[in-house]
């Protein structure tokens, strides 16, 4: 009888190893300085610097400022705020982000960088407990952040920045940047009655007050456009005669002036003078 239940008690002892959730990968910061982060197996994957420096960023300068201050102060072990930048589309929010932290960690070797998806906020808590016993300072970073999944990932958020009863990790400054200054979706589900969309949206807003510093992100005049073209192209030694107006023409043929545009009609210019540029 022992012998017939062998094969038996050894597929159901295979059925629940695959059935285990998967091991947690070991944790190691020493490789590299920018890293993603990975809930389901809680790896942390490095990722190459950011090409970009901050000095070529042009036309967000009182932003630059603000937010470069913020970040020396975390890296100081000073007070400092979570970060929540704001403003329309292609303003450069991300990248001044990514590029202050470039320029800061060149000189802070335990300061980290970890980029979050926006669809796995609800795993940030967890996240902020493991970075919390770890000696490295850490920014962590979640691009174009919105609550369309409603009250949860809101709930979440705020839970990973208040810390529960032990508070938040003082060793963690958090990053968000939005198209929307209050965090919400666009649409809530009527379904779920007026009260409970009522009060949905409260959370959601509420997010938005754990944020100790707002960095907003107007849209770009024509002038500040053309600044921008005109920073990289000297930066980037792009000259030509009439670079205002191929730059105005670029930017009505996409609708939009930013400085996202701004580098894309760059890299375009540089294309066609063959001369290489950062990614």
């Amino acid at each position: 009888m022992e012998n017939d239940l062998k094969p038996l008690l050894g597929r159901i002892a295979e059925a629940l190893e695959r059935l285990a959730p998967p091991s947690r990968a070991d944790v190691s910061f020493a490789e590299a300085a920018l890293f993603r982060h990975d809930p389901q197996t809680g790896a942390f994957h490095p990722a190459p610097d950011y090409p970009m420096s901050l000095d070529a960023l042009v036309g967000v300068e009182g932003q630059k400022s603000r937010f470069v201050e913020n970040l020396r102060r975390f890296a100081d072990g000073l007070p400092s705020n979570h970060v929540l930048l704001w403003g329309v589309r292609g303003t450069g929010k991300s990248s001044m982000a990514k590029a202050a932290f470039t320029a800061a960690a060149a000189s802070v070797v335990d300061l980290k960088l970890v980029e979050v998806d926006r669809d796995q906020v609800t795993a940030l808590p967890g996240l902020f407990d493991v970075l919390r016993a770890r000696p490295e300072l850490f920014v962590v970073l979640c691009d174009d952040l919105s609550f369309e999944e409603g009250a949860a990932a809101a709930k979440a958020l705020k839970s990973a920045l208040e810390g529960g009863v032990s508070g938040p990790p003082e060793n963690v400054l958090f990053v968000a940047t939005s198209n929307r200054r209050h965090l919400m979706p666009r649409v809530h589900a009527e379904d779920r009655g007026l009260i409970a969309t009522a009060e949905d949206a409260e959370e959601e807003v509420s997010v938005s007050d754990r944020f100790g510093l707002w960095i907003g992100f107007p849209p770009m005049d024509q002038t500040t456009y053309l600044a921008a073209v005109q920073g990289y192209a000297a930066r980037y030694d792009l000259g030509v005669p009439d670079l205002d107006r191929r730059a105005l023409q670029w930017s009505q043929l996409r609708g939009a002036r930013s400085g996202r545009v701004a580098w894309q009609f760059i890299r375009d210019l540089a294309g066609e003078l063959g001369k290489s540029l950062p990614l």
